[in-house]
């Protein structure tokens, strides 16, 4: 099992919330996708936004956030107004 901490983009904090939701390490991520880690995150902490979706992503594809494609963000951005209210 991969530390979660040990990915890019996920720090020692984020990776305590993604423990909290039962994502224990960076397979389970990567088994789950950033979607749905995502949506366990959100509903425990409300307040997870859009950054943190780009985080998850990057760190399952290995691509630190500023270079995610203009495409990828776009796609993860409509996924995320999805969920803005809740």
């Amino acid at each position: 099992m991969t530390k979660l901490d040990s990915m890019i983009n996920i720090g020692k904090e984020f990776s305590k919330k993604l423990e909290s939701v039962g994502i224990d390490c960076a397979e389970k991520l990567v088994e789950l996708g950033s979607k749905e880690s995502f949506l366990r995150l959100k509903d425990v902490y409300p307040r997870i936004c859009l950054v943190h979706l780009y985080a998850l992503e990057g760190a399952i594809t290995n691509v630190p956030i500023n270079y995610l494609s203009k495409e990828t963000r776009a796609e993860l951005k409509k996924f995320c107004d999805m969920y803005k209210n809740f």
